[in-house]
């Protein structure tokens, strides 16, 4: 029998861990843990409850999910509603939880999308395998451009005036619908907290595009999903593909010919970078996303507690020089 969970007390112990999210009164941990991978009805039970009590005990109280997280579609918030009962509920008021809606759920017209059927029926669902209350952050995973804006925004609105959800928040939405969202629900007195968006050294489309500056500019706080471009800025691909590489085994969100001559010539030289700066390449992709301005926090997954440790590094880390942002500019550039 597993022994009743009594979290470290040292979990708060680096206050440098924490910061502001846009300019709300939320405090998110620089890194925070996803559960996309690894926490599926596929995954061993005991390893996922090991990862997540393991970055609680780190600090890491942001935890981010969505509706279809699995495999199957909705299987890692059921482990999380796990979690809740075996360990986690004496806890819930040191937790910030969040959950999306919009992709593909259930069958039939309502189970995608942004109409306000499908967003405040999933978060019902989500609810019950997370076996909470409500959340803390409610978004809508991706913008519908076939359902009025203000339908989508006020399910929203919906989720927070009805005590589901706390706060809400957009992920993957073009800029210019996303600063006609944040418009509106400031003017309906439910201000979106955070913009989620992919954002890594190898892909600054939020940069480029001028996302990431909109929500700074309407104090929305950002957070970065894939930060460590599922995998590529670490150390797995530096000598070739490993054979239980994610590239290998799950060939859905990586593929072996992103593994293109070009991109591993630039991983291996960004790895240079840092081990100048005595990092690891992941390391310092992370610290690198965390120094744009404008950034909350950053989304990681792990599939051992040891990655977690090696992830939090990046929040001590120094910052980066005017030589090394040109290093890294003519490394991305060649």
């Amino acid at each position: 029998m597993t022994s009743p969970y009594v979290p470290s007390s040292a979990r708060y112990a680096d206050a440098d861990l924490y910061r502001r999210c846009g300019q709300s009164g939320v405090l998110l941990p620089k890194v925070s843990l996803g559960l996309w991978h690894n926490f599926g009805a596929e995954a061993d039970a005991s390893r996922a409850r090991e990862l997540v009590l393991h970055a609680f005990n780190r600090g890491i109280v942001h935890l981010d999910l969505a509706n279809n997280y699995g495999p199957p579609p909705g299987a890692a918030e059921e482990r999380l509603g796990a979690l809740m009962d075996s360990d986690l509920r004496p806890h819930r008021d040191e937790l910030f939880l969040s959950t999306k809606a919009a992709y593909d759920m259930w069958d039939g017209p309502y189970g995608s999308w942004g109409s306000r059927k499908h967003l405040l029926a999933s978060l019902d669902q989500s609810l019950r395998r997370m076996r909470v209350d409500y959340v803390d952050l409610f978004y809508s995973h991706r913008f519908d451009p076939t359902t009025p804006i203000e339908e989508t925004l006020e399910a929203l609105v919906a989720a927070v005036q009805s005590g589901r959800a706390l706060y809400v928040g957009l992920s993957r939405w073009p800029k210019e619908a996303a600063e006609r969202g944040y418009a509106y629900l400031a003017s309906r007195h439910v201000p979106c907290l955070i913009y989620q968006g992919r954002l890594n050294l190898l892909d600054r489309g939020p940069i480029a595009e001028g996302t990431l500056q909109g929500a700074r500019k309407a104090g929305v706080g950002f957070i970065g999903f894939s930060p460590l471009a599922q995998g590529l800025l670490s150390n797995r691909y530096l000598d070739g593909v490993p054979a239980d590489s994610r590239v290998r085994t799950d060939g859905r969100f990586l593929s072996e010919s992103a593994l293109t001559e070009q991109t591993l010539g630039r991983i291996r030289a960004l790895n240079a970078l840092a081990a100048e700066r005595g990092q690891s390449l992941a390391q310092m992709a992370l610290a690198w996303v965390l120094n744009a301005e404008g950034v909350s926090s950053v989304i990681v997954g792990a599939s051992r507690t040891q990655q977690i440790d090696d992830n939090l590094c990046a929040v001590h880390s120094p910052g980066f020089t005017a030589e090394e942002i040109g290093r890294i500019e003519a490394i991305l550039a060649n």
